[in-house]
């Protein structure tokens, strides 16, 4: 069996509800070539005293302002110095074995390692397991990408490029499309890799990510009639899921969002 060291970043601010739990399920990993980092942007709550308790076990801290998530990868990953890197948020999981299973597909022609993701939700304990975007027009075609479930090499990550700090919400769509169109080679790993709280950012309003889909649509040729007609679509779902979910309840976007992943 292959042992690339496999940088995990977790960035954090004011987490302490689920830090701890994102934390130990790192450590606990059965695999011996780990390192890992904790990026935080200033937390004023107990997210610090969490990290010490664990600290003899994390390669790097760094605790200071940042100018968004896409800052806050990109600093983690110019850490790193794992051939591999995944991004587990301190509110997601990475699942037992995850390490191991890359590790066994090892392969230094990959630079990108997709495996399942776990949507849950822990209010209601429901969840399914939802396989990866497996090709460039889907998942352009997405408005998130659960990735927790893509980890990275470091060299494509310096080839291609890191994550934009113009975009607050896709950047991670933004980035594996453009990993996708400059010929990155991307392998689908049959196992659940983590455990995606839903929620965060990703549950944030629609109407805050519209210059986000703007860029977004721009970076890849669209033009600003394009951009109208796939905001107008979004915003009429967006409104057409919340009024479902008022009238008949959270475990009705939870069903959508299970058949949404299960079938396009």
């Amino acid at each position: 069996m292959a042992n690339p060291k496999i940088s995990i970043i977790t960035i954090t601010y004011n987490s302490e509800k689920t830090l701890e739990q994102t934390i130990l399920s790192v450590l606990s990993q059965n695999y011996d070539n780990l390192e890992y980092l904790i990026i935080d942007g200033g937390s004023r709550d107990s997210t610090l005293e969490i990290v010490n308790k664990y600290r003899d076990n994390i390669a790097v801290v760094v605790s200071e302002p940042d100018h968004g998530i896409s800052d806050a990868f990109n600093k983690g990953i110019k850490y790193a110095t794992g051939e591999i890197i995944g991004i587990i948020n301190s509110d997601d999981l990475l699942m037992p074995g995850a390490l191991t299973a890359i590790a066994n597909h090892y392969d230094p022609s990959i630079d990108v390692y997709s495996g399942n993701v776990i949507f849950w939700n822990e209010d209601t304990g429901d969840e399914f397991s939802s396989k990866p975007e497996i090709s460039f027009d889907k998942l352009r075609l997405q408005y998130s990408v659960a990735h927790p479930g893509r980890f990275i090499t470091k060299t494509a990550y310096e080839k291609y490029g890191c994550y934009s700090v113009e975009l607050r919400y896709n950047m991670d769509i933004d980035l594996l499309c453009r990993f996708y169109k400059q010929g990155a080679h991307f392998i689908h790993i049959d196992e659940d890799f983590a455990k995606f709280r839903m929620g965060g950012t990703t549950a944030d309003s629609i109407y805050k990510k519209k210059e986000d889909y703007r860029l977004f649509i721009k970076n890849y040729g669209g033009s600003n009639w394009d951009f109208k007609k796939i905001w107008i679509k979004a915003v009429i779902k967006y409104n057409l899921i919340r009024l479902s979910t008022l009238l008949l309840g959270e475990s009705f976007r939870f069903r959508y969002y299970k058949f949404r992943r299960r079938f396009f």
